[in-house]
């Protein structure tokens, strides 16, 4: 069956290196041409074992028919055949010194039953010319001179032709093509990148054919594995990062007990524009904050994380309410990526006996207190103040609230409380998030599990996972036993 070249890409015999193959009785071999037209309208075929050239690059021999073409007269001519047959799903190039010794036969088919398209080049030079993205596989005669490097000894590397096809095409299949008596060099080439080897004397266009399937199917299998293994490591590494990015509460010495939870709103993230952090400073004072960027992408992530360490340091230094809001609104300027992005920020400092608190707001929800003698509830928010990043001259007054002897004070972002209810419009809001908390609370949880099943009951209540990013800190005051 003829293998035409596809219309789109005029590629000259001389290109492919091969010219119609002979018939039985010493002619040219006849194409198969097109109902209604003529057989010399039809296209070259470049899958043949013939050589028009001879060994000087002149013309091939005449044959009884007439003279052999040249390669001007053998390039094809798409602009008067609309019925040029679409191109092939595979294409072959061969990379051989010795064409018409070639084992290649005619027809060679891919699984579909359609023809495979052949190029031929005599050296790497034309194999560097021919190698084009529609390139599928490369079958290379591993006896083919290999590059001529300065420094090359005695001990020249048999297999160097091979190592350059590599560099030149990583991402081809490649089939090394060796003799039957050199098949431990053949196995040696699959060593080093080939898809397989062959024999020369054991080739037939069947084993061809499958060899080039297999070697196209292996090659794509190995690239998207090796893409898959880098995905794999890429995200490592980011988990790494971002699960260093995260805070590690400092609050050795304090009787307090800490618990907190994070899910980024992002697919497959471990930080979003959430950020928290629990502090205590040298005379017994804890600090904690909780905030959110506005945003769900990286950049947000990464403004989240600014925050969290300068609020850190701040504290560290001896900062606190609306001095430190008011810094911290600076580092937001400088580093925010578009001015109208802003971040809300709740922020508590606790006495060191436990007892009281002090509360700034900036457009942040008010934090929850719960405790045994007395049904959870908001903490006061007639004080809250803007959101960070919108008002230049701002301020944050501080709020002293009484804690009692055991209590329960719970952080939160937005995420918490903006999920469903059912399969309708409604939210959960602060009211709903009070509710369940004074539930839970009455059930006796506390800690950490009161702060999983707080979480769990908002997803379910839902219907799914929340699309907004989600932290929550629970801070615990249990009054020590004598």
């Amino acid at each position: 069956m003829p293998v035409p070249v596809p219309r789109q890409r005029a590629i000259p015999a001389a290109e492919c290196g091969q010219a119609p193959a002979a018939s039985p009785d010493g002619g040219p071999r006849e194409e198969r041409a097109t109902p209604g037209k003529n057989p010399a309208e039809n296209t070259t075929r470049c899958a043949s074992t013939t050589d028009p050239r001879d060994a000087t690059g002149a013309r091939g021999p005449a044959t009884p028919d007439g003279p052999s073409a040249s390669p001007t007269e053998m390039r094809e001519d798409t602009t008067d055949h609309p019925d040029i047959t679409p191109p092939t799903n595979l294409t072959l190039l061969l990379i051989e010194d010795d064409p018409g010794g070639s084992p290649i036969v005619p027809d060679l088919l891919d699984q579909a039953g359609k023809p495979i398209r052949v190029r031929t080049a005599r050296n790497l030079t034309e194999a560097g010319r021919l190698l084009t993205d529609d390139v599928h596989c490369i079958l290379l005669d591993l006896a083919l001179p290999g590059p001529a490097r300065p420094g090359d000894g005695a001990d020249e590397d048999e297999l160097a032709v091979l190592r350059h096809v590599l560099e030149l095409a990583p991402r081809h299949a490649v089939l090394a093509l060796t003799s039957a008596g050199d098949a431990e060099r053949g196995a040696e080439a699959v060593a080093v990148g080939a898809q397989d080897y062959l024999l020369r004397d054991e080739l037939d266009g069947r084993l061809l054919s499958r060899a080039i399937r297999y070697a196209v199917e292996r090659k794509r299998s190995d690239w998207a594995e090796r893409r898959l293994a880098e995905g794999r490591l890429h995200a490592q590494e980011n988990a790494r990062l971002e699960r260093g990015l995260l805070p590690t509460p400092l609050l050795d010495g304090s009787p307090l007990r800490f618990a907190a939870r994070y899910r980024p709103g992002r697919s497959r993230a471990l930080l979003g524009g959430d950020f928290y952090d629990v502090v205590r400073t040298p005379d017994g004072t804890v600090h904690a904050m909780i905030g959110d960027v506005c945003g769900h992408g990286p950049d947000e992530a990464a403004l989240g994380v600014e925050l969290r360490i300068a609020w850190r340091a701040l504290t560290l230094a001896g900062m606190c309410g609306d001095e430190l809001l008011a810094t911290l609104q600076q580092v937001l300027e400088h580093e925010r990526s578009d001015e109208e992005i802003f971040a809300t920020l709740c922020a508590v400092d606790i006495s060191p006996d436990g007892t009281r608190a002090g509360l700034c707001l900036a457009g942040h929800p008010a934090p929850l207190l719960a405790g045994p003698d007395r049904p959870a509830r908001l903490l006061p928010h007639d004080e809250n103040g803007p959101a960070l990043g919108l008002l230049s001259a701002a301020r944050w007054p501080r709020v002293e609230v009484e804690l009692g002897a055991e209590w329960s004070l719970m952080l939160y972002t937005d995420g918490l409380i903006e999920g469903h209810v059912g399969a309708g419009r409604e939210r959960l809001g602060q009211d709903g998030m009070v509710e369940m908390v004074r539930r839970r609370f009455a059930d006796g949880l506390r800690g950490e599990q009161l702060l999983q099943t707080a979480v769990n009951e908002v997803r379910d209540l839902n219907g799914g996972e929340l699309t907004d990013d989600v932290a929550v800190l629970l801070l615990d005051r249990v009054p020590q036993v004598p």
